[in-house]
Formats: structure tokens, C-alpha cells, sequence
């Protein structure tokens, strides 16, 4: 016998309800998308290259919520790929004077790689299960360990860095500062914002999610759970070392903090404010973290650190899912990995 299930107006209005509620994430996206290849036609020259800047953190963001909002791996030395990524480039732009686009992006999305890899390696491949507390203490520790390298290294230029950075290059024509930069920053984001969107929409994605919230259980059912953890890991690492490449030709100049804890808390504090586990997320907390610091900073400059953590304090505390959480609902923040609600449901009347 066929089992069928009655519809109700009431189901139906929720039905449709929902429908429309999931129709929410791309709209957000494009509306992102289409504000932000608007915003250097409206903005002043020195906002195109604040606004830069802020988008090669959004990409820092992803790759940390690829980690911690899929995967649940609280990388909290994140900066440690980032910064690395930074100074490999800038070695090779004063020492080998290569500053070809072709070459210098590569290499800081592998460097980004290889230190994941090797950082993963060792806290994710152990005999044992790595606890939380572990890999955030393994990774704090080697960000932190990166930093004083750094800071006390004259190769690298100990506490002041290696400035002047040649600009990048495409051919004879120099990548600099301003709207091409921009512009190029963004395609990349775009670009790796696409590439994250399928990998946690994938199979893959559905096993990152069973993973965060029940490890033990995707164990059971035949998942090589440290394996998985390794790959989002290290490809979390070459997303942050092309960040990092990017974030150094821009500045040009790398320096310590680049590395350290400081940058480390400030990706969490993106990825919290915007919402976790939702790359859309990871990016409006970062523009909303960095719009409302510059807005403080010229307003308030005596106490405008002061403001920004209290409201930073008050959207963990009262939206703990973040401020994507306002317009988004839990499914689609999570993703519909199933069939889609009302598919297939052949009831009748």
C-alpha cells in the first residue's frame, strides 16, 4: 500500500513560505557581488584601496571558516599561512626579482599549502583523535612561534619586516594600488568564493558537516574522519597563503603582525560577527567589522576600540549565529544537502 501524506492550506503556506526563504542566499550574493564591482565608480581613491585591503581579508575569512564553520577545527593561528604566504612572495620579489602574477600567486597559495600540510600533518594525523583544544593550542602555538621567528630573524628583517616591495607584474604592466588592484582582488574572491560554495555544497560538504556535529558518528559510518580534516585544512591554508600573497604586493611591505595572534583573533572575530558556517557570512563580517572600524576610528578616535568591542560583544551575545542569521534561515545557513522541501511528496488532497 502507498503511504500518502494530506496537504493542508496550512503546509502548503508553509511550504511556500520556506521556498521563498531559500531563495535568500543568492539574492544576498548578487546584491554583495553587484555593490561591490559598483563601489570603485562612487568611491574616493584612498577608500578603493581601504576597500582592497578588506576584501583580501575576506578572503583571509573563508579560510578560516572553511576550518572552523564547516569543519569545526578551531585553527586559531590562522595568520601563520597568511603571513608565511606573505613573506615567501616578498623574498622572492627583493631576492629574485620575481614579481610576475604567473608565478607569485602560485607560490604563496603553496607555501600556504606546504605549511598546512605540515602543521596539519602534525596535529591532525596522529594515532590519536585530535581534541579542539589541541589543534587550537597546536595552531595558536605556531602562529605565535612564526611571529618571534620573524621578529628576531635579520633575514626577514626582524621587527621591522621587508618593505618596499616591488609591484606585481603582468608582462611590462605593474599591478599597483587602486582600481585594477581592486578589481583583480575581487575576480580572485569571487573565483575561490565559487570554488568553496561547491566543494560544501558537494559530498564532501555533507561529510565536513557530519563531521562538526557528530564526529564520532561519521567515523562509524566508514569516514576517514582525520583524512577529511586534513584536506579542508590544508586547503584552508593555500586559500589564506594567496591571501597572503595578495594582502603583501598591496601594502608592500610584510611585517610580524602578519603572523601573529593579533590578525589570528581578528579572522575569528570576522567569521563570528558575520555568522560561521556560511561564507556569505564570513565575508559581510568582514566588511561590517572593517566599515564600522574605519567609521570609529575618524569619529571617535580616543575610544572607538571601546565601542567596537562592546558591539562586537552584544551580536555574539544576542545573535550568536551572526548577522547573516537576520536574513537567513538555519537550513539554508547549514545547506540542503537532501531533497528539496515539497519535492517529491506526492500528496493528495
Amino acid at each position: 500500500m502507498t503511504e500518502t501524506t494530506q496537504t493542508t492550506p496550512l503546509s502548503l503556506s508553509l511550504r511556500a513560505s520556506r521556498s521563498r526563504r531559500l531563495q535568500m542566499l543568492p539574492i544576498i550574493e548578487i546584491v554583495v557581488l553587484v555593490i561591490g564591482a559598483l563601489l570603485p565608480l562612487v568611491l574616493k581613491d584612498y577608500l578603493t584601496v581601504y576597500a582592497t585591503r578588506v576584501l583580501i581579508l575576506c578572503l583571509f575569512a573563508l579560510s578560516f571558516d572553511l576550518v572552523w564553520g564547516y569543519a569545526g577545527i578551531m585553527s586559531f593561528g590562522q595568520a601563520v599561512f597568511f603571513g608565511t604566504a606573505g613573506y615567501g612572495v616578498a623574498l622572492l620579489a627583493r631576492d629574485l626579482g620575481v614579481t610576475s602574477i604567473l608565478l607569485v600567486l602560485p607560490a604563496g597559495l603553496l607555501i600556504g599549502l606546504a605549511f598546512a600540510l605540515l602543521l596539519g600533518g602534525f596535529l591532525l594525523l596522529g594515532r590519536h583523535p585530535s581534541s579542539v583544544i589541541f589543534v587550537s593550542l597546536g595552531t595558536l602555538t605556531g602562529s605565535y612561534a612564526a611571529d618571534r621567528v620573524a621578529r628576531g630573524w635579520y633575514y626577514l628583517g626582524g621587527q621591522n619586516g621587508i618593505p618596499s616591495i616591488p609591484p606585481m607584474s603582468l608582462g611590462s604592466y605593474d599591478i599597483t594600488e587602486g582600481p585594477v588592484y581592486y578589481y583583480l582582488t575581487l575576480g580572485i574572491l569571487v573565483l575561490v568564493y565559487l570554488l568553496c560554495r561547491f566543494l560544501v555544497r558537494s559530498q564532501f560538504g555533507l561529510a565536513l558537516a557530519g563531521l562538526r556535529e557528530n564526529e564520532q558518528r561519521i567515523a562509524f559510518v566508514g569516514y576517514q574522519v582525520q583524512r577529511l580534516k586534513a584536506i579542508i585544512f590544508s586547503f584552508a591554508g593555500a586559500v589564506a597563503g594567496l591571501a597572503g600573497s595578495l594582502y603583501a604586493f598591496h601594502e608592500g611591505f610584510v611585517w610580524p603582525n602578519m603572523l601573529g595572534v593579533v590578525i589570528s583573533t581578528q579572522v575569528v572575530l570576522y567569521v563570528l560577527f558575520g555568522g560561521s558556517g556560511t561564507l556569505i557570512g564570513a565575508v559581510i563580517g568582514t566588511v561590517a567589522i572593517e566599515a564600522v572600524s574605519f567609521w570609529l576610528s575618524n569619529s571617535y578616535q580616543d575610544i572607538w576600540p571601546i565601542i567596537l568591542g562592546v558591539l562586537l560583544l552584544l551580536v555574539i551575545l544576542f545573535r550568536p549565529a551572526g548577522l547573516i542569521s537576520l536574513v537567513l534561515s538555519e537550513r539554508e545557513r547549514v545547506g540542503n544537502f537532501g531533497r528539496p522541501p515539497g519535492k517529491g511528496d506526492h500528496g493528495s488532497s
